[in-house]
């Protein structure tokens, strides 16, 4: 049998993997959970080990050394921090804004160097005492590994979103062995649509990775205290008036927790960066001992993920264990040091922490319910449990993936707990959103200067408005006869005109099928013509008048003036349809070429940062072009208020202008000091550091 070489059989398997079809893209799919799988399997790991270390040098019980946590949370802060930093900056954080906005902003690229980088200081960050969980690095980790696969296989921008999204799905499979939340999170939060053609590569992804973390994680003796639900039965439907309560009593938690976690990144961003990790760390391990030394044994329960008192407040089947009031006292230390930790620059996600906080409101109102309530009991686990569902549905708006992933990691054994799990994750979300429109990823992703559209997917035609492709169009007077409008039309090769009245108002649209209906040739076109016809506006996207021209059945729209619709502008043609998708297709690519470009000529360490022109500043009302920028910075925009402005030559700078550069450290030290002001008490303020694209009329000193 001839054998085919080694390099032919490696190009036949990538052609089939590369196939656009579907087998081809599930067969990715399949890659790309089994490689998050391992991913997740070696994360486990990795934070078992630094947490068994740990545990070992502060000791148990007799031996206990509590106050060593002191000087190990802000050591692994900072390592975390410093790691991340020097090696890969988007690995810091919790993990899915920046899976967001991967696929926003840079199309679905995650850097391969970020998998190790990330798994690292999730280790430091979870194992050295830090307030999280690593269900977000998992999802980033995921990403990349999907990211990586696309880049080495050459999909299409479809197929790498597909891809990138799967992997950050099953990074949730494989964390709680979910992989129906998994998909689900996957679709409500990482691409906010619940399109189909992203399903199928989801779900395989999704069960792949939980398959294979589950076997690795028994196969080493890597499994841990798995969260289960008590059982629980409804009873009398008065019973959910209580899990109403409790949706209320949590948004009425989450919106300050959301507002703490936003304030702890504001107070970090105006720290040193070095400092920002030791001086956050030394707090949290304060929060840690005061629990310690007021409320419980065997923790501290606020660092860490807390998830050994969450699986004990879920079985909770009658009124003992904790108090209410220490429940509560748990929760709001618990919103303090995830914040905290998460603004530290570590690498930890905000997750399991939610959960807890939610467990604990739960709880904490079942021990309530369960002195002032007699309709029927109700266990404080089932409030629990609710709880769960309703905080992170609160914080991360997403009550389907709150609904399912809840009931799906706590193994619940009945479907007694679906009803009040879906009451509880739909009123916390409805309820909240009233008090604070985005969620904690929202936020996270405005702060790095991202405003993400959930309304779906973006067309090419979506970016081109009418106005760009229009023309003035055919016309024809009403009182014109038939004959002679069929003359005009083959004149101009037309097939349809606009029919004006004597004050140049628009009365209808006349076509050559109109005409072939016609009586006498000297009848005046308005006894043919469609009156009052359907109208678009000049600002409607072409994609959707492309969609009314195709519910109406008509080649041709009169655009009209928005403030005045018998004011005709012009008429929108199909042709004008392909005109403007090779304007979007051309500017599509021109910002391709353009990210390319930066990529090759970027050095190591360089990266995307923001400064605030100062009071005083000498660049205040000077153009661009008279501002001498140090070499090696680049330029991409002016945010100024709410308005983003393009920079050219010509724009002048104001004080108080937020500056998005492109460069090395040292050129951005530069430009920091040359536009601080001559005096002593202003300086300039780095705010963020965020990915964005480099305009291709910025300047490049």
């Amino acid at each position: 049998m001839r054998t085919l070489p080694p390099m032919r059989r490696w190009r036949d398997i990538q052609g089939v993997l590369t196939d656009r079809e579907t087998t081809g893209l599930l067969g990715l799919a399949l890659l790309v959970g089994v490689g998050v799988g391992v991913g997740g399997a070696i994360l486990i790991w990795l934070v078992q080990a630094a947490s068994h270390w740990v545990d070992e040098l502060v000791g148990h019980g007799d031996d206990a050394r509590p106050l060593l946590w002191l000087a190990v949370v802000p050591i692994a802060l900072f390592c975390a921090w410093w790691i991340a930093d020097r090696w890969s900056p988007e690995s810091s954080g919790g993990g899915v804004p920046e899976t967001a906005a991967a696929l926003s902003v840079h199309g679905g690229y995650l850097s391969t160097l970020s998998i190790p980088i990330k798994s690292i200081a999730s280790a430091l960050t979870l194992g050295g005492g830090g307030s999280g969980g690593r269900e977000g690095p998992i999802v980033q980790i995921g990403a990349a590994i999907g990211s990586a696969i696309s880049r080495r296989f050459h999909v299409g921008e479809d197929a790498l979103r597909s891809l990138v999204a799967a992997g950050a799905g099953a990074g949730i499979g494989a964390s709680f062995n979910a992989p129906i939340a998994g998909m689900l999170f996957a679709l409500e939060v990482i691409l906010g649509t619940f399109s189909v053609r992203h399903m199928s590569a989801i779900v395989v992804a999704s069960v792949a990775a939980a398959v294979t973390t589950t076997e690795l994680t028994a196969e080493f003796g890597l499994e841990e205290a798995v969260l289960q639900a008590a059982s629980f039965e409804l009873g009398d439907w008065r019973n959910l008036a209580v899990f109403l309560l409790l949706a209320l009593v949590v948004v009425a938690f989450s919106v300050p927790y959301l507002r703490i976690l936003d304030r702890a990144q504001a107070l970090g961003g105006r720290l040193r960066r070095g400092t920002r990790p030791l001086a956050f760390g030394l707090v949290v391990a304060a929060i840690g001992l005061l629990e310690l030394s007021l409320f419980t044994d065997g923790g501290p329960h606020v660092l860490r993920s807390g998830q050994a008192l969450l699986g004990q407040m879920l079985q909770l089947g009658q009124p003992h264990f904790l108090g209410w009031a220490t429940l509560l006292a748990l929760a709001a230390l618990k919103a303090v040091t995830t914040a905290l930790t998460h603004a530290s620059g570590g690498s930890s996600g905000a997750f399991m922490p939610t959960l807890f906080i939610g467990g604990a409101l739960g709880a904490a109102l079942g021990q309530l319910a369960s002195q002032y309530w007699d309709v029927a009991f109700i266990s404080p686990g089932a409030l629990a449990v609710v709880g769960m569902a309703s905080m992170f549905a609160a914080v991360a708006r997403a009550p389907l993936t709150a609904i399912i992933i809840v009931f799906e990691m706590t193994g619940a054994r009945d479907y007694g707990l679906v009803l009040p799990l879906m009451l509880g994750a739909t009123i916390a979300t409805f309820v909240s959103e009233r008090f604070e429109p985005l969620s904690f990823y929202g936020k996270t992703l405005e702060r790095m200067g991202i405003h993400l559209s959930r309304s779906g997917e973006v067309d090419l035609l979506d970016t081109v408005l009418v106005s760009d492709v229009i023309s003035r169009g055919l016309t024809v007077r009403g009182w014109t006869s038939v004959g002679d409008t069929e003359r005009i039309l083959d004149r101009h090769r037309s097939h349809g005109a606009a029919v004006l009245d004597r004050d140049d108002r628009l009365v209808g649209v006349v076509t050559i099928t109109d005409l072939s209906r016609a009586g006498s040739p000297a009848d005046a076109v308005t006894s043919v013509m469609t009156p009052r016809p359907s109208t678009i506006g000049p600002t409607m996207p072409v994609s959707a008048a492309l969609e009314r021209m195709a519910v109406l059945g008509v080649g041709r729209l009169p655009v009209v003036d928005e403030a005045d619709p018998q004011h005709l502008v012009g008429m929108f043609r199909r042709e004008d349809a392909v005109q403007a998708y090779h304007q979007a297709l051309g500017a599509s690519t021109d910002s391709e070429l353009r990210r390319q470009r930066l990529r090759q000529r970027t050095d190591p360490g360089a990266q995307y940062y923001e400064f605030r022109i100062p009071q005083r500043s000498i660049a205040d009302g000077k153009p661009l072009r008279e501002v001498a920028w140090p070499e090696g910075s680049t330029l991409v925009s002016i945010r100024r208020g709410r308005e983003v402005i393009v920079p050219t030559g010509t724009t002048v700078l104001r004080a108080e202008d937020v500056i998005t550069a492109f460069g090395t450290p040292g050129s951005r030290q530069r430009v920091i000091q040359r536009l601080d002001a001559s005096t002593d008490d202003v300086t300039a303020e780095i705010t963020a550091t965020l990915p964005a694209i480099a305009p291709e009329d910025s300047g490049d000193a």
